[in-house]
């Protein structure tokens, strides 16, 4: 007997259907809290992926079966990173040996250079001024203490502690080479799941967070290593102790624009006065090298390798690092970028549909005659 697929369908009110997608984001929420503690591989393992599958894309386009490709990009991936670590660590490992062993005579110089300033600015208030300042810093010692021992058991207990870098090394290239292997599958698969009425509007939504999220990820990804570069190698040629320290970090937190780039600049700064004071040369060597090297990242890196599809706020992303790091630790860190872009587009959707709704433009004739 044939079944009749003409029989009417129950009908879903909209209110039934915001209420299911609330209560879903709120179950996959709860869900990421709930395992925040051992995600960190399969996060990092899902970002390599994605950062990854146009590499992929392109690599079975020649021919290649998708599983070899995969296998392939993972292989050289590790062997590179691999080669890194071996070249950048025991670079890494002696300067954090040098800033170990020069902080304590380097802090004394510069309270001491401090010091000797506030006194030109103050002339006799100086004493008192300080007095007061000195009873203020007694009285934070110890709550600075605190909550740096606090900071610290956060992040330890916030995963840290249950995944170990072993883990971390065995899992992450394991699941990113199943990512990488089944993604167009993964893609398919959920595209038949999606509810039919609404496919062709969360498959547009579903693109611009793709763009959003891979004009960042990929784009800002790259940009922060050639800036990293640049720092690192800029900065050993002006002959800045720690360069290399330093290069790594600005590049490291250059995914939040303009951040990165402003503690780049003091901490570098720092380390040029510590170095050179009373001589301010090696200081505006260092204004200089970060200011060339902002004009090249605002004219050149990010508009031609990031674009113009982010669409990220830097308030709002600094805001979702720092809520979702809290929530959920560092996996938290890790995934506030796409859910941020996720976010920010869902956002701009429901602004359009108000702005297209009779609740902003009104009903018509329901505001009555002009006077």
């Amino acid at each position: 007997m044939n079944e009749d697929n003409s029989a009417p369908r129950t009908a879903v009110r909209p209110g039934r259907h915001l209420v299911f997608w609330l209560v879903a984001g709120a179950l996959a929420l709860a869900l990421l809290w709930l395992l925040s503690d051992i995600l960190l591989p399969f996060v990092v393992g899902a970002a390599i992926a994605f950062f990854l599958s146009p590499l992929a894309d392109r690599l079975a386009a020649t021919g290649m079966g998708r599983t070899a490709a995969s296998a392939l990009i993972i292989i050289v991936a590790a062997l590179g990173l691999l080669g890194a670590l071996l070249l950048l660590g025991p670079l890494v490992v002696d300067q954090l040996r040098q800033l170990a062993e020069s902080l304590p005579g380097d802090f004394k110089r510069l309270v001491a250079l401090l010091e000797s300033s506030a006194r030109g600015w103050l002339g006799g208030r100086y004493d008192d001024i300080y007095a007061s300042f000195e009873r203020g810093m007694s009285g934070m010692a110890q709550s600075w203490t605190a909550t740096v021992g606090w900071a610290i058991q956060q992040v330890w207990d916030r995963g840290l502690a249950l995944v170990n870098l072993l883990s971390l090394v065995l899992i992450t290239p394991v699941v990113a080479f199943y990512l990488l292997a089944d993604w167009p599958r993964v893609v398919a698969r959920i595209d038949e799941a999606l509810p039919r009425d609404h496919a062709p509007t969360i498959r547009a939504l579903a693109a611009e967070i793709n763009g959003a999220v891979a004009a960042f990820v990929r784009g800002q990804g790259t940009v922060c290593l050639i800036l990293a570069v640049i720092y690192s190698v800029g900065l050993s040629f002006i002959g800045l102790r720690y360069a290399l320290l330093i290069g790594l970090t600005v590049g490291l937190i250059s995914f939040v624009p303009f951040i990165g780039w402003a503690l780049g600049l003091i901490l570098a700064g720092i380390v040029a006065v510590a170095q050179g004071w009373p001589d301010v040369t090696l200081l505006a060597k260092v204004v200089a090298l970060f200011a060339v090297t902002a004009a090249i990242d605002a004219a050149i890196l990010s508009p031609r390798i990031v674009g113009p599809r982010v669409g990220l706020h830097p308030v709002w992303l600094i805001f979702s690092v720092l809520a979702f790091g809290a929530l959920l630790g560092l996996v938290g860190v890790l995934i506030a970028v796409p859910v941020a872009a996720a976010i920010a587009v869902l956002v701009r959707f429901a602004l359009r549909l108000y702005l297209d709704s009779e609740i902003y433009r009104g009903t018509p004739g329901a505001g009555g005659p002009a006077p």
